[in-house]
């Protein structure tokens, strides 16, 4: 594995490769890191493909600056990577928020994606429940997940900005806008739409997503919430991997 520090847009990007061949990039959620999102499926893909995968503003071992964190913002600093890396065109995968950062890349960089996976993750608000949306209107500190808490002091470098980084990825959610059906539809890449049954995306929405995008693919697993899909890399890598090493069509 080879790991650096990428200079972007202001950041110093912490970045991670793995394995050889066609580029596929990692998004992963927001207030959680590498690993915490993609651990168990990282290996396996690296088995076949060039594993990029960075730790996204203020998240795991890249440090915070002085901006909010915003999905069109990472969507920038994803492509200022591959650019780094001298890499012209790539796959891209994002879970959750990163999921969000992936239609972003779609939309403002369609000639740098071949391949486009979206996990987990909504185009507009209408994807979760009324009850989601309330619960970052009074989220508190104590509500953090404790796996996503002790990866970030395990990992930030300025641990004590614990609360900072809590309070913009609420803020990010607080004031997510999504995208319209139109750009939705004008999506080109073939993209896989991924899901667990009892995960916070609504199913219908997933469907809806289904519906507009031209070039697409639907997969539910079964008996899988939100957090447990990332860590069923059984189900999902042979799912992954034949969507991405089929012909194009």
């Amino acid at each position: 594995m080879k790991t650096g520090y990428a200079p972007v847009n202001g950041l110093q990007l912490y970045y991670e490769i793995r394995g050889a061949g066609q580029p596929l990039v990692l998004l992963h959620g927001g207030g959680s890191t590498i690993n915490t999102s993609f651990g168990p499926m990282l290996a396996a893909l690296a088995k076949t493909r060039m594993v990029i995968a960075f730790d996204q503003q203020g998240h795991g071992r890249t440090a915070d600056v002085d901006r909010p964190f915003s999905f069109r913002q990472s969507a920038d600093d994803a492509l200022a990577l591959i650019q780094f890396l001298k890499i012209d065109k790539a796959d891209f995968m994002g879970y959750s928020n990163g999921g969000h950062i992936a239609i972003q890349i779609a939309l403002s960089y369609p000639e740098s994606v071949r391949r486009l996976i979206i996990e987990s993750a909504m185009f507009s608000r209408e994807g979760g429940d009324p009850s989601f949306w309330e619960s970052f209107r009074n989220a508190k500190l104590d509500a953090m997940p404790s796996e996503l808490r002790q990866a970030y002091l395990a990992e930030a470098p300025h641990p004590e900005n614990l609360q900072s980084f809590f309070d913009k990825s609420v803020h990010r959610m607080l004031n997510f806008k999504g995208w319209s059906t139109d750009e939705i539809r004008s999506i080109q890449a073939p993209t896989l739409i991924l899901l667990g049954d009892r995960d916070i995306v609504r199913l219908e929405h997933a469907v809806e997503m289904f519906r507009l995008l031209p070039r697409v693919q639907l997969a539910i697993l079964p008996n899988a919430d939100h957090m447990q899909i990332v860590k069923r890399a059984d189900w999902t890598v042979p799912l992954l991997e034949a969507f991405l090493n089929a012909p194009a069509s």
